[in-house]
């Protein structure tokens, strides 16, 4: 399929030559982390739709799905999955479970996210061998609470100012 060809002038005065999307896109927050994603989203791709899903956690491995508001026609999307973190790979797992539940082909997923584990990696690579992982960082393990190391501790609390503050010495 060929894509349609563009030229504009960009903000800074250049003429930027380029391409129309050619297939329909779409985000999907994991909720609480991924919503800190959706602006810099919406910044690219004006006008993209954006869906949410929660996933609650029980006990260090299961997780269980609390709510999902995702676009009417996602199976015929492409879905950029938004999670900063990328940890044990569970939420991740649950979240891609519940797109392919919808109809989104495994191949029309790519999984952002800022820093992964590498045990996460491999959880969500061995059950979801088509899905596509774009990350910035793999750092080298978990801790003894399931967070990346040496990792930024828990992210939707850094980000949102909640939870509890260690003060360095």
């Amino acid at each position: 399929e060929s894509a349609e060809k563009i030229v504009f002038p960009s903000f800074a005065g250049s003429v930027y030559s380029g391409v129309v999307f050619c297939k329909s896109l779409c985000g999907v927050s994991i909720i609480r982390s991924g919503e800190s994603m959706e602006n810099a989203l919406r910044a690219c791709c004006k006008g993209i739709k954006i869906g949410k899903i929660l996933i609650h956690r029980e006990g260090k491995s299961g997780r269980q799905l609390i709510y999902e508001k995702l676009p009417k026609d996602i199976a015929s999307r492409h879905v950029l999955l938004l999670d900063p973190v990328l940890a044990t790979g569970n939420s991740a797992v649950k979240a891609i479970s519940v797109l392919l539940s919808k109809g989104v082909p495994e191949s029309n997923i790519i999984f952002l996210n800022l820093i992964s584990a590498p045990e996460g990696l491999h959880a969500v690579c061995n059950k979801f061998p088509r899905l596509k992982i774009v990350t910035s960082e793999i750092d080298t393990t978990l801790n003894k609470d399931l967070h990346v190391i040496p990792g930024m501790g828990e992210f939707g609390d850094r980000y949102f100012g909640t939870g509890s503050r260690v003060t360095p010495p």
